[in-house]
């Protein structure tokens, strides 16, 4: 049981205290309610833009890095398609600047055009590098847009194309700033050797002022049900031919999220899964196979992906793994392989949660999704999967007119 305390300010901030005598550090993390998915189809690529913006200056602190390393701490940030996260971790006593900082570029950031030229190169070239220069690294650029035809999950983190980022104006990353920073849409947890009563007065001292913004409403197309099969071909000069499947699986509070999780661990977590088990050992069809869900919070996607050994083809390779998918929606697997999946799940879980930092993060994840104390549900969701609860989702999320394939050709 992870026990903590929460409350708002009159500006709408939330905040979570978390007292943990353990660790002689305080983690600052601040959830912002904005990711990919809140952006305009047409400039995308501004959250994780912001994510880079958010380093480089605020209204009162010049050089944010700077006043970080002076208090001892260390920081970063990570964006998605559903929010943006940024923390900081900070010797416990120095709690007040990792307050002050994170208040001050939540007020407003020192906007300039010298700053904005910066980081656009910057995420530009993070553009290249990752995604269009890399083996295999376009594959989300291409699989998300062909499994999702209206919703903005259609277009990447970092965006659609990397124009859209060299199109990038002031007034643009401004509007998107005021739109969506704001303390009425953000989460913020305070987590380590804290004083709960010192922190509050200083969480009032350094975030109280911090007006309210009028938040633009979120208004997302639902994404239609998929009928038929879509496939893409694609030459890259890459080391081997290989594929990439998508099949759209539940939102992240959908009872049937925990059986989408627990699926995927059977079929990859580990040697003894199946994949590793049947397809790579004993079938020798491939140097890697995989999957894994996307735990998005609009309906993801449930993803399989494989590198086939020369010689083997596309077909047989996929049918070995459709063979495999069967017999999960049948039911042909053990209670103890799925109890040692759940232990599994529940011991990382646990592990992850042994830092200050991870405990911080789930809190205001869960927060943003409705309420942080949903953080100690998680172990009895997973342990009250059953056979049969596998089995229907296994059946209803691995249907051949529901799956978007991408197909890696080696260019020669």
């Amino acid at each position: 049981m992870i026990s903590f305390e929460k409350y708002q300010l009159q500006n709408g901030l939330k905040v979570i205290l978390l007292k943990d005598e353990t660790t002689p550090l305080v983690t600052v993390n601040v959830m912002y309610n904005v990711g990919a998915r809140d952006e305009d189809p047409e400039k995308t690529g501004f959250a994780h833009l912001f994510e880079h913006l958010m380093f480089g200056g605020s209204l009162n602190v010049p050089e944010y890095d700077r006043i970080v390393q002076k208090a001892g701490g260390e920081n970063n940030a990570f964006t998605n398609n559903d929010f943006t996260n940024y923390y900081v971790n900070l010797p416990a006593e120095n709690l007040e600047a990792g307050l002050w900082i994170e208040s001050d570029r939540m007020l407003e950031l020192a906007f300039s055009e010298k700053s904005l030229e910066v980081q656009r190169n910057v995420v530009v070239e993070e553009f290249n590098q990752r995604y269009l220069n890399q083996p295999y690294g376009d594959v989300m650029l291409h699989l998300r847009p062909l499994a999702y035809t209206k919703h903005p999950y259609r277009w990447n983190t970092i965006g659609e194309k990397p124009d859209h980022i060299r199109n990038a104006i002031l007034d643009d990353v401004k509007s998107f700033f005021f739109s969506h920073y704001a303390p009425n849409n953000a989460v913020l947890v305070i987590a380590g050797n804290i004083e709960p009563d010192n922190a509050k007065i200083l969480v009032e001292k350094w975030f109280g002022d911090v007006p309210r913004r009028e938040i633009k409403p979120r208004q997302l197309p639902a994404e239609p049900t998929q009928t038929e099969a879509r496939e893409m071909y694609l030459e890259r000069p890459v080391p081997q031919d290989a594929f990439y499947r998508a099949y759209p699986m539940v939102e992240r509070l959908h009872p049937d999220y925990y059986a989408c999780d627990l699926i995927s661990d059977i079929l990859s977590n580990g040697r003894s899964s199946w994949f590793h088990e049947t397809l790579i050992k004993q079938q020798q069809l491939f140097s890697e196979v995989d999957a894994f869900i996307m735990g998005s919070v609009d309906p993801g996607l449930f993803i399989i992906s494989g590198k086939p050994l020369p010689g083997k083809t596309y077909k047989e390779c996929e049918m070995a793994i459709d063979n495999l998918l069967n017999q999960i929606a049948k039911g042909e697997f053990s209670e103890r392989e799925l109890e040692k999946v759940k232990n599994r799940c529940i011991a990382a879980r646990k592990l992850e949660w042994a830092s200050s930092l991870n405990k911080a993060i789930d809190l205001a994840y869960f927060e943003l999704l409705g309420d942080a104390a949903m953080i100690n549900e998680e172990e009895d969701k997973y342990i009250n999967v059953t056979h049969e609860n596998v089995m229907k989702v296994a059946a209803d999320i691995f249907q051949k007119n529901k799956c978007s394939t991408i197909y890696y050709k080696k260019q020669f």
